[in-house]
């Protein structure tokens, strides 16, 4: 009985960073999901943090951190325990995807977020010429770089609200998944 209580309350939070180039509508998109509406945000210099209950028993802690070249540097600091990245794409900046592949790439090279289950968000798909999920997911050479763990391309729009749903649940079944398997290597470790 106590291990089942023990249990189930360290299943209750989940970790996730949220991470992509300045302007590519990070915050934007953890104020539409906080509380349902668009908010006009500043650039983030630094990080904001909010806590979305996904379902009754498991809450998420986003930790939305600025994309300026200066805080990329800083990136790195942000992985330790996460159990899942969100990482946001200005589908529509199309002069920027090289620069933003990069990024991601070299996050995903962390030895901190190996096998960490990724979701990125196609945003800005209301924006004419807006590249659609399976085009970002071949730019972005998904297939090859995520080979390792979970990943999903979700198209989205931030001031709508559009794909922010699905992406939330994605995102939710992913950390959990995560955490469980975290948990069950650790209890392995310990016996």
């Amino acid at each position: 009985m106590g291990l089942q209580n023990a249990k189930a309350s360290s299943v209750r939070r989940a970790n996730i960073v949220m991470l992509g180039l300045d302007s590519a509508g990070k915050s934007t998109l953890l104020y539409k999901l906080r509380y349902k509406d668009a908010f006009l945000t500043m650039p983030t210099i630094g990080f904001n943090v909010d806590m979305i209950e996904a379902r009754k028993d498991f809450t998420l802690t986003f930790w939305d951190v600025g994309g300026q070249k200066k805080m990329r540097e800083l990136w790195s600091n942000f992985l330790e325990d996460t159990d899942g990245l969100l990482y946001v794409v200005d589908s529509s900046a199309k002069h920027r995807l090289d620069e933003s592949r990069r990024e991601f790439e070299l996050i995903l090279k962390n030895e901190s977020i190996k096998n960490v289950p990724v979701v990125v968000l196609a945003n800005k798909q209301d924006l004419p010429g807006a590249l659609n999920a399976e085009e970002i997911t071949r730019r972005f050479k998904m297939k090859k770089f995520c080979s390792d763990r979970n990943w999903y391309v979700q198209p989205c729009c931030a001031t709508t609200g559009e794909g922010l749903a699905e992406a939330l649940q994605r995102v939710t079944t992913f950390a959990r998944q995560h955490r469980k398997a975290k948990e069950t290597f650790t209890t392995l470790k310990e016996l």
